[in-house]
């Protein structure tokens, strides 16, 4: 008989009963299931709602549970629905009637709430690990290319000359931004929504303060209404990893494209490689590639739980057994990618004599020539149109702006002299701009200090 078949007088059809149960996905929140129920059985003894002794037996049989599952022990019923019901009915066969109590003044609703709260309260530290590992490889590697040269784009056309250190610091700050995300959505899921009930509360007179501190969570939940029903948390950690995978998925295009033979930055490690069934020259970027097809999978989960909370009226419905499943592939797909990407960016092979080849070719000096004319005092735009023609006549002649002789360069204006061709050199070029954020190697280097002090102080 059902947990709650009290008020019925026929069984679930077997159609109903196995699209109704959870158990199949739930189950994974069988550790702070029973984590939660040990605090509730706590404050019931300690409000003298149960005696001591029924705390005692309830600790001891979910402690025993909760070693028989992670042993590999038990085997979940569909029948029970839940993990919730599971595991009350696994504590009723133990020890008895007592096991019974356990629910009083609890509700599946405030539980799973709970649970959910604690399982991703875990995560989100796992996920934090996993970032800072990523964070210091990327410093690691930017401190390793303070000079290695290369092109910047725009509109994936060759821009400036920067270094690859400034381009790897760019995602640095991307995912500091994505760990203070996480750690802000850890901040807010923190707090305990158990003693909502059902939708109402209790009469009971549960601490429910105890059962947080119990739990190490910073307070309650002020509404049972909206204890029961939030799942802003959920969202908030969708939407936290959905722009974390989008960062990974930039940067892993990025490996995909300097890793083809037209730009050859890069060469991928074999052990991150994959080949093909038919062309044995292949060496494909796959394992970047993946990453970036997995961003989809997370921005699919996000948009799955808003549309399933979008229209629903307080307080709990049916259609929130629906959170977990995106939540428990967001986790794990960014978990994944992350365990990945990292070593696949140290085992990477740079070509710098490359990335120095493609960061003098197209014209990427031509912002400094301009920024020589107004140095000299001719107005910026004046300078832009002039140096757009002069790279217009270069372009048609096949050369560079540094082969052009002084007297074609004086040919066009007189204020051009000697030192021209020391301004628009690709390493003065990147050493020349020293502003904050700039590409120059010790604002680059100055960039890396701070940003390790940075990810310090998230990580508290």
């Amino acid at each position: 008989m059902k947990l709650w078949g009290g008020r019925f007088e026929k069984s679930t059809e077997g159609l109903v009963e196995d699209f109704h149960s959870s158990i199949r996905f739930d189950q994974r929140l069988y550790k702070q299931d029973i984590q939660g129920s040990i605090a509730h059985a706590k404050m019931l003894g300690y409000v003298g709602v149960i005696s001591e002794s029924e705390v005692n037996q309830l600790v001891q049989g979910l402690d025993e549970i909760l070693g028989d599952i992670e042993a590999g022990k038990v085997e979940f019923e569909i029948g029970a629905e839940d993990i919730h019901m599971n595991v009350e009915k696994l504590l009723t066969e133990r020890i008895g009637s007592v096991g019974k109590k356990l629910h009083t003044g609890r509700s599946r609703n405030d539980q799973v709430a709970l649970d959910l709260r604690l399982f991703l309260k875990t995560e989100i530290d796992q996920t934090k690990s996993l970032l800072q590992n990523l964070i210091q490889t990327l410093l690691q590697l930017s401190e390793e290319h303070l000079e290695t040269w290369m092109p910047g784009y725009t509109h994936l056309q060759k821009a400036q000359p920067i270094t690859l250190a400034h381009h790897l610091m760019a995602y640095v700050q991307m995912f500091l931004r994505d760990v203070g995300r996480l750690k802000d959505t850890r901040k807010r899921l923190n707090i305990s929504p158990l003693g909502s009930g059902a939708m109402a509360g209790t009469t009971f007179p549960l601490d429910r303060g105890q059962v947080a501190r119990e739990l190490e969570l910073d307070g309650v939940t002020l509404n049972s209404l909206d204890g029961v029903s939030d799942r802003d948390f959920a969202l908030e950690f969708l939407a936290a990893a959905s722009i974390l995978m989008m960062h990974l998925s930039r940067l892993c295009e990025e490996l995909v494209i300097w890793s083809s033979g037209e730009f050859q930055f890069i060469s991928m490690d074999d052990g991150y490689s994959t080949g093909s069934s038919i062309m044995p020259q292949k060496k494909n970027p796959d394992v970047a590639e993946l990453v970036r097809g997995k961003t989809g999978r997370v921005y699919g989960d996000l948009m799955a739980l808003l549309t399933v909370m979008k229209g629903l009226p307080l307080a709990y419905n049916k259609d929130m057994q629906e959170d977990k499943e995106q939540v428990f592939d967001a986790v794990d797909t960014i978990k994944k990618c992350l365990l990945v990407v990292e070593p696949m960016l140290w085992t990477m092979q740079v070509h710098r004599d490359t990335m120095a080849s493609g960061a003098k070719g197209g014209f990427t000096n031509a912002t400094d020539l301009a920024d020589y004319l107004a140095k000299k005092g001719v107005p910026f735009r004046e300078a832009h149109e002039l140096v757009g023609r002069i790279v217009l006549q270069c372009s048609k002649k096949g050369i560079g702006l540094e082969d052009m002789s002084l007297q074609e360069y004086q040919g066009l204006s007189p204020i051009f002299q000697e030192d021209l061709f020391s301004s628009i050199g690709i390493e003065h070029c990147v050493r020349a701009r020293k502003i904050t954020g700039g590409p120059s190697p010790e604002t680059v280097a100055e960039g890396i200090r701070e940003s390790r002090k940075v990810l310090e102080k998230l990580l508290w």
